[in-house]
Parts: C-alpha cells; structure tokens; sequence
C-alpha cells in the first residue's frame, strides 16, 4: 500500500535524477563559487535544490523542472531547464564547453528528487539535535558531485565518526537510498551490508512499506550511530 507522503518510483526517473545531478553540478555550483570564491555546497529549497543565499542577496535554485535567478530584491526570474548551455546563459555563467543536448526531465521524477531531499533534510536534521557531546555534527549540506544530502557525525579519534545521508540513487541503486558511511572500516561486517561502500543502507522501497517513513529513517540513522558508538 502506498503511504502518503513516499512516491513509488517513475520509470523516468533515473534519467531525470542524472539530468538534475548534471545542473547541480555544472549550474548551480558554478553560480555559487562564481559568487563567493570557493563554497560549492547546496542546500534543500522548495521544490528542489539550490544555493544557500548568497553574499550579496538572491539565489539560484532547481523548483521541478525549472531553473529560478531569485534577485536579491526577491524578484524571480524563471525559465524551463532544457540545455545545460542555456542553464549557464540564464545565470550568468560561461556557457563554453556545456553541452547542447536537451536535458531528460520528467515533472513527477523531478517532484520524487524533492520529496527525497526535503524528507531527508528534516531526518537529519533531528539526528543533528540528537548529538552527544562531543560528536561535533556538521550541518546538512547538498554535495553536487555525488548529488547526496548528509551529515557528519562522531567522534574521529575513537573511530566513530561517519557521514549520514540520503543519495536520490546511482549505478548500483536505482531509487534514492538513506546510508551510513563510517569512516573508519568496522572490524566487524555483520550489519554493514551496503551494495558497493562499507557502510548501511535503507532503501526506498523499504520507506514505502513503513507506517511513518520519516520515524523509519531516523531509527535507521539511530541504529548504526548506536553501533558506532558502541564499537570498541
């Protein structure tokens, strides 16, 4: 049965999330850097992804299928992501070398990308108010070269600190995922079960059949820090 809320996954869906992945990374990380010198990183915005405001007001962001100039007077300039080239275009960027060729997109695998990242915005955001003393945790941050949100979490010196996210999927996952990737290999492998990375994994598929699909994460995240913390 479907929950409300968790979207079964369209067939367009892998085409439309590596069409995104593309502009995240070719785009909107280029727009950022472009505006502060070095900050890449992205952040959850509505309908999408998008940069963190930036140093002289406004932001670049995704919102389903298009691609949004906010100025810093708040006033929008929207267009229709079709080509990386004309996405530069439309932000001002150098658009030398970006491809020509329409991007794949679909409205309802764009609309799945969102609610992937906004459900786990809010998971981790609980597992960051969580944190003990000493675990330092790091804010959620949106990678554009892996396209993942995540956290960093635990102490590093006593082999307990790893990166808590959600990746909207890639070469050995066709539907996003939440994972825990400690940074230190645990000695032993009985739970890190993950496909391609030592690490853990819940997938979509397991969120469609819980009851409360943001609890289900959390306790996933809570499970494996819990082991972590209590590896020797």
């Amino acid at each position: 049965m479907k929950v409300p809320g968790i979207t079964e996954i369209p067939p367009t869906f892998a085409a439309t999330r590596d069409a995104l992945h593309s502009v995240a990374e070719q785009i909107l990380a280029p727009a950022r850097a472009a505006a502060t010198g070095d900050e890449f990183s992205l952040v959850v915005t509505t309908g999408g992804f998008g940069t963190p405001p930036l140093p002289g007001g406004g932001c670049v962001r995704v919102d389903g299928l298009e691609l949004v100039v906010e100025g810093a007077d708040g006033e929008q300039k929207r267009t229709l992501l079709t080509t990386l080239r004309e996405s530069a275009g439309a932000v001002g960027l150098p658009s030398e070398g970006l491809s020509d060729e329409a991007l794949e997109l679909d409205a309802a695998a764009a609309a799945l990308v969102a609610e992937a990242y906004v459900l786990a915005d809010g998971v981790l955001r609980d597992l960051y108010g969580e944190a003990l003393p000493g675990a330092a945790p790091t804010g959620n941050q949106l990678w554009p070269e892996h396209f993942d949100i995540a956290i960093e979490h635990g102490e590093e010196p006593a082999g307990k600190r790893a990166t808590y996210g959600l990746s909207p999927g890639d070469a050995a996952h066709p539907e996003p995922y939440f994972y825990v990737a400690p940074w230190s290999p645990p000695s032993d492998l009985t739970i890190w079960t993950a496909v391609g990375f030592t690490g853990a994994e819940l997938n979509w598929a397991q969120l469609l059949g819980a009851e409360d699909p943001r609890a289900a994460a959390l306790q996933f995240f809570r499970e494996y820090r819990d082991a972590l913390v209590l590896r020797d």
